[in-house]
């Protein structure tokens, strides 16, 4: 049996997203069909005109302005504070990247998985040619960490106990748990984010739903794929910014660490290094930068911020 969900809390975190608001307002009402939802956008200091324009978009949204950019789960978090604070009885938030795509009664099906015991909801994603995203993931272990370091991730995929990311496609033909998910759609009961706390914001960028979604998992709260959710992810530019990728790298062994102790945190750094430099060696720049990051002390124990991609 479905939870209630009556009202939710649509937050979505901006940085120069001026060009992607039309798009992703017009999507809403019929993403959203059926439901109750205010938006609320939080702006990190964008240098572009975001928050103009989201206001001539959406003019009955809630626009934050954080005066700085602290990192997608510190705009997450302030989205969700401001949203609790105008009214404490919100059933769920769904967390939106700028550059998604609501397909329409998307959220109605997310929203039909929050059964109890099921904490966040995740869509089928495709890109912008329409091809799938192979958004479900594994928890790092040290056995996919070496299968990715050897094999490569998609090959390792194949094997759902032995890759990170699921990519047979027809898995994303059928509901299932999955222990966590990319992170630019999903609705998060109520119920589990009070449970759960605020997003880590001490991984500014990349990790952080991992994280989430991973803490969810450990307080009896489950992630759960729904086929029948569909939306658009434009996607970034992780795979081809050196210092983005670098930040991508340096906090999933920050995370893996975390959770598992300083040894085994060792043992995957080790296959994570070796994964970076066999691709560095192919020519790869992202690798290469990732390299350098995780042979630094200096960098890997840093704060992450947006100075520390600069100078990645």
């Amino acid at each position: 049996m479905s939870l209630p969900i009556r009202t939710i809390a649509v937050v979505v975190v901006t940085y120069n997203s001026a060009h992607l608001l039309a798009d992703l307002v017009g999507s809403l009402p019929g993403g959203l069909a059926g439901l109750g939802w205010r938006l609320v956008v939080v702006d990190n200091a964008s240098a572009d005109d975001t928050v103009a324009t989201a206001h001539r978009m959406a003019p009955d949204a809630t626009v934050v302005e954080t005066g700085r950019n602290g990192g997608y789960a510190a705009g997450i978090n302030a989205g969700v504070a401001a949203a609790f604070a105008a009214d404490p009885d919100v059933d769920a938030v769904l967390v939106l990247n700028p550059d998604v795509r609501l397909e329409p009664d998307c959220v109605a099906a997310l929203a039909r998985e929050l059964v109890p015991g099921v904490g966040v909801a995740v869509p089928r994603l495709v890109d912008a040619e329409g091809r799938l995203i192979e958004s479900m993931r594994g928890a790092p272990s040290l056995v996919r960490a070496f299968a990715d370091a050897v094999v490569g991730a998609n090959r390792a995929g194949r094997v759902r106990w032995a890759g990170e990311v699921v990519v047979d496609p027809a898995e994303y033909d059928r509901g299932q748990d999955t222990d966590w998910a990319e992170g630019s759609t999903q609705l998060i009961s109520a119920e589990c984010w009070r449970a759960c706390g605020p997003w880590d914001e001490s991984y500014f960028l990349y990790s952080e739903e991992t994280e989430f979604h991973l803490r969810a998992r450990d307080r009896g709260f489950r992630v759960r794929f729904v086929p029948a959710a569909r939306a658009v992810h434009l996607g970034g530019e992780s795979t081809t910014s050196p210092g983005l990728w670098a930040l991508l790298v340096a906090n999933r062994v920050r995370l893996f660490t975390v959770r598992r102790g300083r040894v085994q945190g060792a043992a995957y750094w080790l296959m994570v290094l070796a994964r970076e430099c066999s691709r560095a060696l192919l020519g790869k720049q992202t690798s290469r930068r990732a390299v350098r990051t995780l042979v630094s002390p200096r960098r890997m124990s840093a704060p992450r911020g947006p100075e520390w991609v600069a100078s990645a």
